[in-house]
């Protein structure tokens, strides 16, 4: 059996989904640069904040490692929506 065609890749890809929007979320709200909320910035004063600021870093990594496993298992479990 095709690891891609499993219903381990089914659930791989929807777990990995999952956890994309959940990293994402945190990226947005731990990104200094591009405070799109004015939560954001009163957070900034707290120190609970540059605590988890600090894990800033990790999350991209943890993202995009994320996104693109799941590109792949999505791509090969779907196909090729552009032939």
């Amino acid at each position: 059996m095709n690891i891609f065609h499993s219903v381990f890749a089914a659930r791989l890809i929807l777990v990995l989904g999952l956890v994309n929007l959940v990293t994402g979320f945190l990226l947005l709200f731990s990104c200094r640069i591009i405070p799109t909320f004015k939560l954001t910035k009163n957070l900034m004063q707290h120190a609970f904040y540059k605590h988890f600021y600090r894990f800033h870093v990790y999350l991209w990594w943890i993202f995009w490692i994320s996104v693109i496993v799941h590109a792949v298992f999505a791509i090969n479990f779907m196909g090729w929506p552009f032939k």
